[in-house]
């Protein structure tokens, strides 16, 4: 038997090594900071707690909710994640194009709408191999609708996309609204006539300041509004969802300079044009005018689609035509005739001067009518200048000439497989990204690229000459041998023999002279 001490011994023993297990069971982890103490405490409770069946199965699930429970509590293994993203933001801006607002009757959309199918147009671009794509179409067409509704606009279509550095512009086209702007252009005349009056008080001082003989170009007018380049009213946007931008209506010197310069676009419309010649705007101004150029040199239709219309006014006005309308006759061209060269222009073209129709700049729009006899002297002078005129319109494109010896067109079928249910496409070489497709009595023009016109091909160097030799070889120049002590002493007596010879026959003719004398 064991003593009493020997008992007691062995109870403490017993105490510390519970202690020191105790102590183990206390210590903390190094991956998730738990002990196993606290988690067999807690575990025992959750048993006491819950009193589920069949504990002894259902333990180890216990356990891991136990774990799990205190590791959400304190930590996360989710990212931190900004805010909103770029994508989101414009997702969220996208997904007001998707919604129908109650208040439009369903019945009156089916009756009339300015838009075209623009899902029909985006499948027959697709067959002649270019577009924007199905997804980007559909948004796009949303994006219209939404202008429509918020601008009240009586036709609009898509004009296409121009690329950028930063972003890219899509670009609607709509009709002018009558007395749309009116009232700005008014204005503007009014501001014209306060110029002319205060130079004329300026003139009318008793000591006036010395003035500089050279007289400037006159100003080019721009267009009224619903004529000429300012014939329709463009509208543009980065990315479906996004805020609709106005552009301005151009003006002459705004073509006249875009032609000069090529300028890639930002996709910031406040962005200024460093450019020289000096271009008169920002971004915004630069890209109505190429807007303009591109649309009066590749806006093309089927022969016979459109008819010039009937104007008001005087028959004998010499200026061009601007209107032309539907001719309800047209029946269609065949897919193979429409491939080779029936096609028409139907946008009037810009003149040298920047405008479709010429203005005569010797004439100032302030001038009295009254006075005749300085007409009729004005009239007289030989150096009045000649009107340009243009091509008219619904000029053939057979009549388009050719820029650094390219055709200006490429026509095509979008199938010779099945040719039957094809397309005719045509492009535009001049302006690379200007396509139209006709298929029977439908028709469409689309513009997607960078906005610069054609400008021949790269640059590429010459090839370099040949080598040239550094210098000539012969007998004066090349290095010869060193000759042998027995070589030099033999042309040694040569010389000396020959100058022996010559001075024999220079004593023989001094002898002969004297005897002659």
């Amino acid at each position: 038997m064991d003593t009493p001490d020997e008992n007691q011994d062995r109870s403490q023993q017993r105490l510390q090594s519970a202690a020191s297990f105790k102590a183990f069971m206390l210590k903390n982890s190094t991956k998730s900071n738990l002990n196993l103490y606290d988690h067999l405490t807690r575990l025992v409770i959750k048993v006491m707690d819950e009193h589920p069946h069949n504990v002894v199965d259902v333990i180890e699930d216990m356990s891991r909710d136990v774990k799990r429970g205190l590791f959400e509590d304190k930590q996360s293994t989710l990212r931190v994640l900004p805010q909103t993203t770029a994508a989101e933001l414009l997702a969220e801006q996208q997904r007001l194009l998707f919604s129908r607002s109650e208040e439009v009757d369903q019945e009156e959309e089916l009756v009339k709408t300015p838009l075209p199918n623009v899902s029909e147009i985006g499948f027959y671009l697709e067959q002649a191999g270019v577009g924007l794509g199905r997804e980007e179409m559909q948004r796009v067409f949303l994006a219209l609708k939404q202008l429509v509704e918020s601008q009240a606009l009586l036709r609009c279509r898509l004009w296409g996309k121009i690329l950028g550095i930063e972003s890219s512009y899509i670009v609607a086209e709509a009709e002018y609204r009558e007395g749309e702007e009116e009232q700005s252009t008014e204005e503007a005349a009014e501001e014209v006539e306060r110029e002319a009056e205060t130079q004329e008080n300026d003139e009318n001082e008793m000591d006036p300041l010395p003035q500089s003989t050279y007289q400037p170009l006159p100003v080019v007018p721009k267009e009224a509004i619903g004529t000429g380049a300012n014939k329709f009213l463009y509208y543009v946007c980065k990315e479906p969802g996004l805020p609709w931008v106005k552009l301005p209506s151009v003006t002459p010197a705004q073509i006249t300079v875009a032609r000069q310069i090529r300028k890639f676009f930002t996709g910031r419309l406040d962005t200024p044009v460093v450019s020289y010649p000096p271009f008169p705007g920002n971004e915004t101004n630069y890209l109505r005018a190429q807007i303009a150029r591109i649309s009066a040199g590749t806006q093309v239709s089927p022969q016979g689609f459109f008819q010039a219309g009937e104007e008001e006014g005087d028959e004998e006005d010499e200026a061009p035509r601007d209107n032309y309308e539907v001719n309800p006759d047209f029946e269609g061209v065949p897919v193979a005739e429409m491939a080779e060269s029936t096609w028409v222009h139907h946008v009037q073209h810009i003149l040298q001067q920047g405008r479709c129709t010429w203005v005569n700049l010797a004439v100032k729009p302030g001038e009295d009518s009254n006075e005749e006899g300085e007409a009729e002297e004005k009239e007289e002078e030989p150096d009045e200048p000649e009107p340009e005129v243009g091509p008219p319109l619904l000029t053939p494109l057979s009549q388009d000439a050719e820029i650094f010896n390219t055709p200006p067109w490429s026509s095509k079928i979008s199938s010779t497989l099945t040719s039957q249910h094809a397309v005719a496409v045509l492009r535009s070489n001049l302006w690379p990204g200007a396509y139209a497709y006709a298929c029977g009595k439908k028709f469409e023009n689309i513009y997607v690229g960078w906005g610069l016109k054609y400008s021949g091909e790269g640059y590429s160097p010459p090839v370099p000459p040949l080598p040239q030799k550094e210098y000539p070889s012969g007998p004066e120049i090349t290095e010869a041998l060193d000759p042998s002590l027995e070589e030099e002493q033999v042309v040694k007596e040569a010389l000396e023999e020959q100058q022996a010879a010559q001075e024999e026959m220079e004593d023989t003719d001094e002898e002969e002279e004297e005897d002659d004398d």
